[in-house]
């Protein structure tokens, strides 16, 4: 038995010539519950469905005007209306002619002249079948909605765990290099510190002996000639100096490596930017520097005057560490078919820029790249999504980038870009 209860009444188009014809539909149908609607017409008939959207059409062939083939044809091509069950009626009795309707779309054929339980029962059948199809067609949608839902959520959540991972790792690492560094450069800065007056001594004490035996040997005649010995007394301070310089510079890096992979705790705290900026400029130095292909990549910073921002140090600071490294890549795919001169001609830029405004922190990073397309634009913070070759990149750069900054400190990060013309990312916080 089919069940033809439905959640509202039911409304069936009826086109047909004939006014007898209608109104015993119309009769037959209203008697099950269900609202007639008439047309006389192809015309008229492709008026009504489009303005009162029948849950099915009854369709005389033999008509005036349109007949029903392009009657159907026309529904069918309407993209509001090309859903609508059709059955024809018809008193034509070739199958060339049934077949042709079911071809343009209709799904059933009533021969006149009909039975009213015949035409009752059909129309109880396809009804029933639409309202299975749009039940199972919206469970589809709904179940493909909560399947997007758990990708996303799936994405969101391993993003995060390669996140937390990536910085745990390099934290350990960082935090092990820096306390190794730290023992051996504490050793050498503070000897060096301590031979520099010692060493003047000895110069001091050299000279007082030059001083009191003043007829030296040949021996030590020429063995001072031989080393130079007035430049070696000259330039051993210049080396102390410049030794006591590299250990403070590579102190500056491990204090900078520390700064920029420093641990994040469970909640937010205070943050100056700024050497977050410095710390992954500083980590970045090597891939900045000129080579064979190209001079160095020139680096222009203009800080503002900008507050501290409450905020996860760590993870910021691997949103710049990504922005820049993709501008430096940028950069590096700019060089294609350009001389070393031509390059410096026009040099490799980054541009980096903070203020405030709107009661909100913005950061600028900008270079002058080989830019983008709109259509690739669109995705670079999709998940995986990638531009470079293989082994290259992941796709997961910008996608951590974004989560960190939209769901991690209730911000913004907006991407603009035009081939030939360079890339700027604003990275906007709340203050």
């Amino acid at each position: 038995m089919i069940d033809t209860s439905f959640s509202k009444p039911m409304h069936i188009l009826l086109v047909d010539d004939n006014p007898n014809n209608l109104k015993v539909l119309a009769e037959a149908i209203q008697r099950c519950g269900w609202k007639a609607l008439m047309a006389t017409d192809g015309e008229s008939a492709i008026e009504q469905a489009e303005y009162a959207n029948p849950d099915l059409i009854l369709l005389d062939v033999m008509m005036p005007g349109i007949d029903g083939f392009e009657t159907c044809r026309r529904l069918k091509a309407n993209s509001s209306i090309e859903n609508i069950p059709v059955i024809f009626m018809t008193a034509l009795s070739d199958a060339t002619d049934k077949v042709k309707g079911l071809e343009i779309g209709a799904v059933d054929y009533i021969t006149k002249p009909f039975q009213q339980e015949e035409v009752i029962a059909r129309l109880k059948l396809h009804l029933k079948i639409s309202h299975l199809t749009r039940t199972l067609e919206q469970q589809v949608e709904e179940r493909t909605a909560e399947l997007t839902q758990s990708l996303q959520q799936l994405q969101h959540t391993q993003l995060q765990m390669i996140q937390s991972e990536k910085m745990s790792a390099l934290g350990n690492l960082v935090a092990g290099i820096a306390h190794e560094m730290n023992n051996p450069l504490g050793f050498i800065s503070v000897s060096l510190k301590q031979a520099k007056p010692n060493i003047g001594d000895i110069i001091e004490h050299l000279k007082l002996y030059q001083e009191s035996f003043p007829n030296k040997s040949e021996e030590i005649i020429n063995h001072a000639q031989e080393i130079d010995l007035d430049y070696c007394i000259e330039d051993l301070a210049k080396m102390i100096d410049s030794m006591v310089m590299a250990c403070d510079r590579i102190n500056n890096i491990s204090t900078s490596l520390r700064t920029f992979s420093r641990a994040d705790r469970d909640y937010k705290q205070p943050f100056n930017l700024h050497e977050g900026i410095d710390s992954t400029i500083l980590i970045l130095k090597h891939r900045l520097k000129a080579n064979e292909l190209r001079p160095a990549i020139e680096v222009f910073t203009d800080y503002g005057n900008i507050p501290e921002v409450d905020c996860f140090p760590g993870q910021l600071n691997q949103v710049f560490m990504n922005i820049v490294a993709n501008a430096i890549d940028a950069l590096d795919e700019k060089i294609a078919g350009r001389s070393f001169e031509e390059i410096k001609a026009n040099p490799n830029q980054i541009t980096i820029k903070t203020f405030v405004a709107d009661k909100q922190v913005k950061i600028l990073i900008a270079d002058n790249g080989i830019g983008m397309s709109e259509e690739v634009r669109q995705h670079i913070f999709d998940h995986l999504f990638t531009t470079k070759g293989v082994n290259k990149g992941t796709g997961l750069g910008l996608a951590i980038a974004q989560q960190i900054i939209v769901d991690k400190h209730d911000g913004q990060i907006d991407c603009f870009s035009m081939p030939r013309e360079g890339t700027k990312f604003v990275i906007t916080l709340p203050i």
